[in-house]
């Protein structure tokens, strides 16, 4: 049974792996297919931004080549305006696909974030030239960091500077970054208008950075960490305290801890038990208190420095997080915790309604043609299981986590393993339900089961036990029961009546009806046998020495045979012998020719006399004929 658990189990997690692989290769391939469409609509907004600036540098010529132009080229300059104006609409044409390429790839692509001190300043969508998102937000990331640490910072010294194709920001007259169209598209806002925003934030975040590193803010922020851990030690302090208190008032309460815990009448902890498990709780739950107090109290010192606040809105989204995450997943499950619990009352009644009318056929308030009144019990305990069953099944998709591939999988694991392994447990649930049904017998019936014979003190879904005349306890289990033929005393004991019988062998001179009446008078003084219907006799066999003489008496005590057949036995022998017919099977030797004959008396003449024995003797003559003297 084992080898085929392992077997079983190894073929499911085979499979279960089998099917992660095949899984995990779709979604590669998915995930190929993903990147390579991503990959193309990237190009076509970088297309777009190059055929933008193709039809600016175009326009930007044309324009000067107007401006050039004098009166008298009127035809040059109308055909010169009107490519103008060819490439204006084609510009607007092509800033329109382009933002709506961009739009459609707001919700995939994530912008590279530009931080300075702890402050996401602005994102970086697109690459300029060689450099990608990513390099483009690190490089001004460092350029930050160099600027807010040069000792003669100047926020005068920030200044925008319009250039053909991106608008930059300096800061004296070093490159501090620069924004192109795409960036200003990715914003959803005007190039020059982008970049006096991000001016501003830069300008804030550097004066926020030298404000923080500042020798007043340094040690106003070592005095307030302080007094962090003189607050944290006090407040660790007073929980102590708290708690040996709390833990004395309760050990020394007045006869409330010294009974112990009972229940009913099992003493689950006695008074010193009791009182050591309270002690256990208290220094668990004070431990815990301490261990929350300082785990917060390291958020509030990290966020005292600049540079470690990002350490304190880590350290509180480990304990935030998960408690949103279980909120949200909560909040979100109430409407199918909702449908559950209406569920579960409904099923409730249903198995209430079912009980109701079960309760009403033991009773005999109700009775239903064919439907004998101990198979209510276990009908309703098999309707139960399928209502209940049914209930999961109409219940399991609303549980929360139904629907992954490990629920799943797991649940077929078990399923399995409790079909193999319960297989002889189900054979013998079945037969015990056939039993019922087959109503063979009851509860304190006495039965004969194979060769075991006794009382019926336990009937289950898996075994029935049997307690014999000895006191022994014998457990069949149900699948023995169906295999053998079963024979029930009791069943009709009480209205019919069970017969009871015995045997005697009583030679042939006595006369039959002699023995009837003896046999009766014999039953009918035995305690337990019916005198109604009238013990009776049958003569069931002539053998060669005796007569065979069966005794058949009523009783209705079928669990007391032992005792019945022990009172009948004694009885028959005091009748036997104040008759004075001796309980024996003679075996005869005779001469028919002297010998008394062994009909009974009353069936002989009364002049009857046994016969002589006939005798000869031989007499001994001489040679020549005369008898000798």
């Amino acid at each position: 049974m084992i080898r085929i658990f392992t077997v079983l189990a190894l073929i499911i997690c085979a499979s279960t792996f089998n099917c992660i692989a095949r899984q995990d290769s779709a979604n590669k391939k998915t995930d190929s297919v993903a990147i390579k469409k991503l990959e193309n609509d990237l190009d076509r907004v970088n297309q777009l931004s190059a055929e933008r600036l193709s039809d600016s540098l175009k326009r930007s010529e044309l324009e000067r080549r107007v401006s050039i132009l004098g009166v008298a080229d009127k035809s040059q300059r109308e055909s010169l305006m009107a490519e103008l104006t060819s490439l204006k609409k084609r510009d607007s044409v092509h800033l329109s696909s382009q933002q709506h390429q961009i739009d459609s790839l707001r919700s995939i692509i994530k912008g590279i974030p530009v931080v300075f001190h702890s402050d996401t300043l602005y994102y970086i969508y697109a690459k300029l030239g060689s450099f990608s998102a990513s390099d483009r937000a690190r490089a001004v990331a460092e350029r930050l960091e160099r600027i807010g640490d040069a000792p003669g910072y100047s926020a005068d010294s920030l200044k925008i500077s319009p250039a053909e194709q991106s608008t930059d920001l300096l800061y004296g007259s070093s490159l501090l970054l620069s924004i192109t169209d795409q960036d200003a598209l990715w914003a959803k806002k005007d190039r020059n208008s982008y970049t006096a925003y991000i001016k501003k934030k830069i300008s804030a975040a550097l004066e926020q950075y030298r404000k923080d590193n500042s020798w007043r803010v340094i040690l106003e922020e070592i005095l307030l960490t302080l007094l962090v851990i003189t607050v944290v030690i006090a407040l660790i302090y007073l929980i102590n305290k708290l708690f040996k208190k709390l833990s004395g008032k309760i050990i020394s309460s007045d006869g409330r801890l010294k009974e112990g815990i009972r229940i009913k009448n099992y003493e689950l902890l006695d008074a010193a038990h009791q009182q050591n498990a309270i002690a256990i709780i208290l220094k668990i739950i004070r431990y815990a208190v301490i261990l929350v107090v300082i785990y917060l109290a390291f958020p509030v010192l990290f966020g005292i420095f600049p540079f470690t606040r990002d350490l304190s809105v880590n350290l509180l989204s480990y304990i935030l997080s998960p408690l949103k995450k279980i909120g949200i997943s909560v909040w979100h499950y109430i409407p199918d915790l909702m449908t559950i619990l209406v569920l579960l009352v409904v099923f409730r009644y249903v198995i209430r309604l079912v009980r109701f009318i079960k309760t009403e056929i033991e009773r005999g308030k109700l009775t239903i043609p064919g439907f004998y009144k101990d198979w209510a019990n276990p009908t309703y305990q098999i309707i139960r299981v399928l209502i209940l069953a049914f209930m999961l099944i109409v219940i399991f998709p609303y549980l929360p986590g139904s629907d992954s591939g490990v629920f799943k999988g797991v649940s077929v694991f078990m399923g399995v393993l409790f079909t193999f392994g319960s297989a002889g447990a189900l054979g013998n649930v079945v037969a015990g339900l056939v039993l019922t049904y087959m109503r063979a017998f009851r509860i304190g019936d006495r039965v004969k089961i194979g060769e075991v014979t006794g009382d019926i003190t336990e009937k289950t879904l898996l075994v029935t036990r049997v307690r014999t005349i000895q006191n022994e306890i014998v457990s069949i289990p149900n699948s023995t029961v169906m295999n053998n033929h079963t024979i029930n005393f009791s069943i009709e004991a009480a209205e019919k009546g069970l017969i009871v019988n015995t045997t005697v062998t009583i030679g042939y001179d006595v006369p039959w009806r002699q023995v009837h009446q003896l046999l009766i008078d014999a039953a009918l003084a035995t305690e337990l046998i019916e005198a109604e219907p009238k013990p009776y006799v049958l003569q069931t066999s002539l053998d060669d020495y005796y007569v065979s003489y069966r005794l058949n008496a009523f009783t209705k005590s079928a669990n007391k045979q032992a005792v019945i057949y022990s009172g009948l036995h004694a009885n028959i022998q005091d009748q036997f012998n104040e008759a004075g017919v001796e309980i024996m099977s003679p075996h005869y030797k005779a001469l028919r020719d002297g010998n008394a004959t062994t009909i009974p008396q009353d069936y002989l003449p009364a002049d009857y006399q046994a016969p002589a024995f006939r005798t000869e003797n031989k007499v001994q003559k001489d040679s020549k004929g005369r008898p000798n003297a």
